[in-house]
């Protein structure tokens, strides 16, 4: 029905083929594919990053506040301009979600700044987002996570292959967590990595992904194990050989793909750089390579939203928007302290198509229904 829709798949016969090699083993669940994922995405972070496949994105979250003890009593800092699944983690380890704003309306990652202010005695972690790809202020925040002996999860679900002055994002936290979902820059479906350099986290987030086991199933159906231990409770929290066998091709397009993104990127702020109803969050980032994961604006007081965005479906043309405030969510109404700068974007900000694959003349279609639906 979309004549230009918001995200699409950079799969062909490569991904057909890895899911067939998998059907042939007839073994479905984590097993050698996993291992060969979780080694290729180590190679791909460097920096000593030990690297275990996951179900999804919000699982690698989770699991990270639990290898960090994160209890009822603590505090967590979250970024208020991000997905649910950093408040809603929080929430259900029984911590206190505390946000902290974005740095201004140029620059949405959250404010350094911010995060100084809200810490208090409960603090005891902080999550950070790299907002549709570009990477936050990491030198002034792993500062403060050290001076104050904070843990730092790093959410890089939106920021696969970008960096912080030549340095992978999610090398940066004690923990990262990356997602995997069907829009994300690799794509599996659903699906996720979690990531440490520290090796009593890695134990315990071994753990974690599956019940608390010492010895995996796979390692059972080869004959290498009768039996197993269970350590601690744990969870299953385990990811499948179709998707990392889906993933370690995708994590092969990585590169390539996230190039494209950028010269789509470029393209659009060519063409709407002159017009004054919007702005372009991180127009001129100079502090690493982002991966270009989505194409936000921000649309002026001037502009009705909705009536742009049914303008532009009209057109054929699909969007979306990155992120309804959280304080408006009926979970989280009245119980989080405000955010003006974030709330503000939230009830302004479109998100226009961008994916590997697109063509220029596409991006080109995009813009001229959005500046007629402008008009």
């Amino acid at each position: 029905m979309w004549r230009v829709q918001l995200c699409k798949l950079n799969y062909d016969e490569r991904e057909q083929q890895a899911v067939k090699e998998v059907l042939d083993t007839a073994w479905l669940t984590m097993g050698q594919k996993t291992i060969d994922f979780e080694v290729a995405f180590s190679d791909h972070l460097g920096k000593d990053a030990k690297c275990l496949a996951v179900s999804n994105g919000t699982a690698a979250l989770h699991m990270a506040l639990l290898a960090c003890d994160i209890k009822s009593g603590d505090e967590v800092i979250t970024p208020a301009l991000t997905f649910i699944a950093d408040q809603n983690v929080t929430h259900l380890v029984g911590a206190k979600n505390v946000l902290a704003d974005i740095t201004s309306f140029e620059d949405w990652s959250i404010d350094p700044d911010e995060i100084e202010a809200q810490i208090s005695t409960k603090t005891k972690a902080i999550i950070i987002v790299h907002y549709a790809g570009y990477a936050c202020n990491m030198e002034r925040i792993v500062d403060i996570c050290r001076k104050r002996k904070l843990y730092l999860i790093e959410d890089c679900a939106h920021s696969p292959g970008s960096d912080y002055k030549g340095r992978p994002l999610g090398t940066f936290g004690d923990i990262s967590a990356f997602s995997f979902f069907s829009n994300k820059n690799i794509a599996v479906g659903e699906g996720g990595m979690v990531v440490t350099c520290d090796d009593k986290l890695y134990k315990k987030l071994k753990g974690l992904r599956s019940h608390g086991m010492t010895i995996p199933s796979f390692d059972r159906h080869k004959g290498r194990a009768v039996s197993y231990d269970v350590e601690f409770p744990g969870l299953n929290y385990r990811i499948d050989e179709i998707r990392s066998a889906l993933g370690l091709v995708q994590l092969k397009k990585l590169e390539e793909a996230n190039k494209q993104r950028r010269k789509l990127t470029e393209h659009y702020f060519n063409r709407l750089d002159c017009i004054p109803s919007i702005t372009i969050p991180y127009r001129r980032f100079l502090c690493g390579k982002p991966n270009c994961h989505i194409m936000p604006i921000l649309l002026s007081d001037a502009i009705d939203r909705i009536t742009v965005i049914e303008s532009m479906k009209q057109d054929g043309i699909q969007t979306s928007i990155h992120y309804p405030s959280i304080q408006m969510f009926s979970a989280y109404k009245n119980i989080l302290n405000a955010t003006p700068k974030a709330e503000y974007v939230s009830a302004h900000e479109l998100t226009l198509p961008l994916y590997s694959t697109m063509a220029h003349e596409e991006v080109d279609i995009v813009c001229n229904s959005l500046i007629k639906g402008l008009l």
